[in-house]
């Protein structure tokens, strides 16, 4: 039996057919006669050996040769169209996919983006708001976003501005609740995104870090950080907010952060792509714009004491 491999379009005629378990529908999926995917199958079992399939009156069926050869030739055919992809966009700097979650996309990215656009109007940005982890190939992603602690493996990956969280609030609420003592009474907004990090940088966290012992009771809470947001942007409380989800509103003056402190947790923003794609004018120029816009409000966090969370004593 030779050890070369068969013609490429006889194991993908054997793939489609073996996946729709008909010779007529996978002739149609990769469009020839069923005559001439018959005839490529033919080809090769006459290559192989032995008989692929069982050929019944209306059906077929699997030989136990081609129950072996089925699961491979699948997973062959995925990842020669992953790769394919993968090799168009190394020359296709005119489309940019970017990923990240939907607090950053809403709160970061969907303010700022027309800035990129009217500096790249060559360059197509398109936005793919999920938590969800990506295979940069398989889901044809250039670049991701994430938050978290790392280390990412196999990736070109350059921390962004590390993050703080701050109490932040309408500038008339600021007036009401003068003091840290003063929010004891006050409406507070407990954001849950983060409570995957450790050691937690919470509420009760940050009152420890001035100094009180406090933890909000019948609170209200969200799961997604830009509801919080939202809700302290339309008056209704006082949010424990995340840098780079408020740092535009507080640069703007539409929320600011009256107590001067702020907590730094471990995990951080990463930017993310394949190793060696870094390099790709369409990323680099991604990339630096990010880091641009990054150092627009850079002098926000200079307003700020800010203890990194690992060194707020524990209750």
């Amino acid at each position: 039996m030779p050890d070369r491999l068969p013609p490429l379009t006889a194991l993908r005629a054997f793939d489609a057919a073996a996946r729709h378990m008909s010779f007529a529908r996978a002739a149609d999926e990769i469009g020839v006669t069923p005559a001439a995917l018959s005839f490529q199958i033919k080809s090769l079992e006459d290559h192989l050996g032995q008989p692929l399939f069982h050929r019944l009156n209306r059906a077929v069926e699997l030989t136990e040769a081609g129950r072996a050869l089925a699961p491979g030739a699948a997973e062959g055919f995925r990842a020669l169209q992953t790769a394919w992809r993968a090799a168009r966009r190394v020359k296709n700097d005119k489309t940019l996919t970017v990923t990240a979650g939907p607090a950053f996309t809403a709160r970061w990215m969907a303010p700022r983006f027309y800035e990129f656009a009217r500096a790249h109007p060559e360059i197509e940005l398109r936005f793919s708001a999920s938590l969800r982890m990506m295979d940069f190939q398989r889901d044809e992603i250039d670049v991701a976003i994430r938050f978290g602690h790392g280390p990412d493996p196999d990736l070109y990956a350059l921390p962004l501005a590390f993050e703080w969280v701050t109490p932040v609030m309408l500038p008339e609420l600021a007036d009401r609740y003068p003091t840290p003592d003063s929010l004891r009474d006050a409406p507070l907004l407990v954001d849950d995104s983060l409570d995957f990090v450790t050691p937690p940088c919470d509420w009760a966290a940050w009152f420890r870090a001035v100094g009180l012992d406090h933890e909000p009771v019948g609170a209200p809470h969200f799961s997604q950080a830009d509801h919080a947001v939202d809700a302290a942007l339309a008056g209704a409380g006082i949010a424990l907010g995340r840098r780079a989800l408020v740092i535009k509103d507080l640069h703007e003056g539409r929320l600011v952060a009256p107590y001067g402190i702020a907590l730094k947790p471990q995990a951080h923003f990463r930017f993310l792509c394949p190793k060696g794609a870094e390099d790709r004018p369409a990323i680099t120029a991604f990339r630096d714009w990010m880091l641009s816009e990054i150092d627009k409000t850079a002098a926000v966090s200079d307003t700020l004491t800010i203890i990194a969370c690992e060194e707020v004593p524990s209750d």
